[in-house]
């Protein structure tokens, strides 16, 4: 009988390497195996070994290189032929990155499996951005939400955003004419500031601001495209010329 091996749950950040932490590092420097998202950025498969194989399991809106349980059960079976395998995720694995299910999975066939927490899409893109989803003079309560989910019209986001609440949304670019609709049917000032931070963390950043009502718009006229945040509230609007010149710095 060959020992299991573990399966190594890792968040890979926003996009930057320098963001990610020690021991993620060092798992992708040494691991024989990584299953990794499209949102992984190349310089952190760089840090992989030469002799390391890699197997991308992207997934875009209505299009997944493998279904979900797939994925679980090619993680299961690599880990029981005594390999440690590393499932390399953007961001955090626990935030909107199906790693509970993963864990689950693993956990159901008796194999053994570690978190390796990541800096979060939301932290990340929102530092890069300079905008403090927390602020004393703005905003104590922060949520996040995914967008593109089944059943948008239907789901109960009365009080997450508003005066001292910012809201940031997960996967929300193709539909923000619908999230704009639902917060201002919900209550949401037309002219509440929003942000759209396009890969956030990244050389290729962009952080466009404007009003809720205008946030459809916004979307198709600059052409924004995945990976992006929209963090909606008050945080989003406040001028901080030493941030703006931190952000400048980091992009280019």
């Amino acid at each position: 009988m060959v020992e299991p091996g573990t399966i190594h749950l890792v968040g890979a950040g926003p996009g930057d390497a320098d963001l990610l932490t020690l021991r993620a590092a060092r798992l992708i420097e040494s691991a024989d195996l990584i299953v990794h998202d499209g949102l992984v950025d190349a310089s952190i498969l760089a840090l992989a070994r030469p002799d390391a194989r890699l197997v991308s399991v992207a997934k875009r809106r209505a299009h997944h290189t493998l279904p979900q349980d797939d994925i679980n059960a090619l993680l299961v079976r690599e880990a029981r032929k005594g390999r440690d395998v590393v499932r390399l995720k953007g961001g955090d694995p626990f935030v909107f990155g199906r790693g509970g299910e993963e864990m689950e999975a693993a956990q159901a066939a008796g194999v053994r499996v570690e978190i390796v927490p990541g800096v979060s899409a939301a932290n990340g893109a929102a530092a890069a951005a300079g905008i403090a989803l927390t602020h004393r003079d703005a905003s104590s309560i922060v949520s996040f939400v995914a967008g593109q989910c089944k059943g948008l019209a239907e789901q109960d986001w009365a009080g997450l955003a508003g005066k001292g609440r910012t809201l940031v949304i997960y996967m929300g670019i193709k539909t923000a004419p619908q999230i704009a609709e639902k917060l201002m049917a919900d209550g949401l000032a037309p002219d509440m500031p929003v942000a759209v931070i396009e890969n956030g963390a990244r050389p290729d950043m962009r952080v466009l601001r404007g009003p809720l009502a205008g946030l459809p718009d916004m979307v198709e006229r600059e052409r924004v495209v995945s990976p992006a945040l929209i963090v909606i509230g008050e945080v989003t609007a406040r001028d901080d010329i030493h941030v703006a010149a931190c952000v400048e710095e980091f992009v280019r």
